[in-house]
């Protein structure tokens, strides 16, 4: 045992000889070699690699920047906040040119003119929006001689003196009149005119074109003519004929387009008692066709038609003895149209922002058959139809010989052309009422009634002045406040998306616009309406509804 001791001991003494023999290694230092060691300045390549290199990040940062920049087409901002005040804080001006004419009279023609504009000061209505601007010449004809109250207006009178006398308004043939003052004022001026005779036989009547005329008695003559010439020159020539004013905006049922979509729907309650067709395109190309070219400038009109069945009527009606048929009173036409059945569609060129009016004729079946409408007074109605504003008409049509047993009859039989026409003429003057004029061709004013000349187009040229004026008037204020709202908007959100296309729609609105305001201050009443009919507020209402979207 105690070998090994020493023998242990002898190992590890040995080893801590060897470690304390060991020389200690020092630390590695970087050891300075002078053939390493840059002896001139940095040069140029360092330089131009520090500028690469600069440039390079400037040139990323511009298309990293691009990569995350919201893209905006510029908009007319000061322009469109130009427009929207003007409007805003002066009235649309329409210059409207008047020109009476005295025969037979030896009046002077400055006090008549100064007697007329104080009555149309009286009858003339402040409108928030639009205004009129009037211009009255006074031609009095004695016969030997003419007179003419200075003017203004640098639309001078075409007249001739001795054109026209009072032997000319004898005749009762009011058209044949109207036709003879054509020429005698010009067939194209856009201005106004009335003609005072004195004769036997009082009437007032208004013409289809831009002239009207009155036939006056003995006595107090002068004064007569004078309220009764302010009369019509505002409330019919320039009012329409309606009492509430010269702008109602309500009854322009024309869509945010320009387009005005009329679909004409033959209804056949129950085709198991009988079924009627009609020929509609003779209907479209003789009675239709007229009317849609006079409205041109104020709207784009198209026509559709159909032919339904099954389709009853939702209101419940009852039998008359004394007349003789089933009855249906104006309590009833809330209930009239049966949506769920009458299935009223129309193309796909009709949808969008199209105004679609409805015109229905509705055959009832033979268990309510005739079948009339009765009025609020307890009369029958003479048209046997009705109105629903915004929306269209509806005309009953009863077959001949309804009552009769044989109510079953297999064969397609066609409406007669002649009951077709008739229901086509009620139909006119129901689009006429939903434009706001009356379906009646009499105006009772506060000086008389006057006698309204219709015309084979359904509008007059004069009633086509006062909606083109209407039409251009709310329009223009309605663009111009869309516009207004949007460049708001647009300002207000400086991440907003806007698009070239948006861009685009602006300014061709911003622009046309302006014209329809230059045309309209200048008197051009139908090419301001014809540039609304083109849709271009459609394009300001696009635009506003498109970049609220984005």
């Amino acid at each position: 045992m105690a070998e090994i001791s020493e023998a242990h001991d002898s190992d590890s003494s040995k080893s801590t000889d060897n470690a304390s023999e060991a020389p200690t290694q020092p630390e590695s230092e970087p050891e300075f070699n002078p053939k390493l060691m840059r002896k001139t300045k940095p040069g140029l390549k360092r330089l131009f690699l520090t500028f690469s290199v600069l440039f390079s990040f400037l040139l990323g940062l511009q298309f990293l920047w691009k990569s995350v920049e919201i893209y905006r087409s510029p908009l007319p901002f000061r322009e469109i906040d130009s427009l929207s005040t003007q409007l805003g804080s002066d009235h649309l001006i329409f210059p409207l040119h008047f020109h009476a004419l005295f025969v037979g009279f030896d009046s002077d023609p400055d006090r008549l003119r100064l007697s007329i504009l104080s009555e149309i000061t009286k009858l003339t209505s402040q409108n928030p929006k639009c205004s009129h601007n009037y211009t009255l010449s006074v031609t009095v004809d004695s016969g030997s001689h003419c007179l003419h109250s200075p003017t203004t207006s640098p639309h001078s009178c075409s007249y001739q003196c001795g054109s026209i006398t009072a032997i000319d308004f004898d005749q009762n043939d009011d058209v044949a009149i109207d036709e003879r003052l054509v020429p005698v004022f010009g067939g194209k001026t856009n201005e106004y005119s009335v003609v005072v005779v004195k004769g036997e036989s009082e009437r007032a009547v208004v013409g289809k074109n831009r002239r009207a005329w009155v036939v006056v008695g003995s006595g107090r003559e002068v004064e007569i003519a004078v309220v009764k010439v302010a009369e019509v020159l505002v409330k019919v020539f320039v009012n329409g004929g309606r009492e509430e004013g010269s702008i109602r905006n309500e009854f322009m049922p024309v869509g945010a387009d320009g387009r005005i979509v009329l679909s004409f729907n033959l209804l056949n309650a129950d085709p198991r008692d009988w079924v009627y067709d009609w020929d509609f395109r003779k209907i479209d190309n003789n009675l239709l066709a007229p009317m849609i070219e006079a409205l041109g400038p104020v709207a784009n009109i198209s026509v559709e038609s159909q032919v339904l069945y099954h389709t009853p009527k939702a209101s419940f009606s009852y039998w008359d003895q004394q007349l003789q048929s089933y009855v249906f009173s104006t309590k009833d036409l809330p209930f009239f149209v049966n949506s769920n059945e009458w299935h009223l569609d129309t193309s796909i060129a009709a949808g969008g922002r199209s105004k679609i009016l409805q015109f229905v004729v509705y055959v009832p079946s033979a268990k309510e058959c005739p079948l009339l409408l009765q009025l609020p007074n307890g009369e029958i109605s003479n048209t046997n139809g009705f109105i629903s504003p915004m929306w269209g008409g509806v005309i009953v049509w009863n077959p001949q010989g309804c009552l009769k047993d044989d109510n079953k009859p297999t064969a397609r039989r066609t409406i007669p052309m002649q009951d077709l026409e008739n229901m086509f003429e009620v139909f006119t003057g129901q689009f006429r009422q939903l434009f706001g004029f009356k379906s009646v061709n009499i105006y009772a004013g506060a000086s008389g009634v006057w006698n309204l000349l219709p015309s084979e187009r359904g509008f007059t040229e004069w009633e086509l002045d006062v909606l083109s004026r209407q039409h251009t008037c709310f329009n223009l204020h309605s663009c111009a406040s869309t516009l207004g709202s949007l460049s708001r908007l647009v300002q207000s959100l400086p991440r907003m998306i806007i698009m070239d296309e948006i861009g685009k729609q602006v300014k061709f609105s911003l622009e046309a616009a302006k014209l329809a305001q230059s045309n309209a201050s200048n008197g051009v009443y139908e090419s301001s309406a014809a540039i609304f009919s083109a849709g271009f507020y459609a394009c300001c209402a696009c635009s506003s509804k498109r970049t609220e979207k984005i």
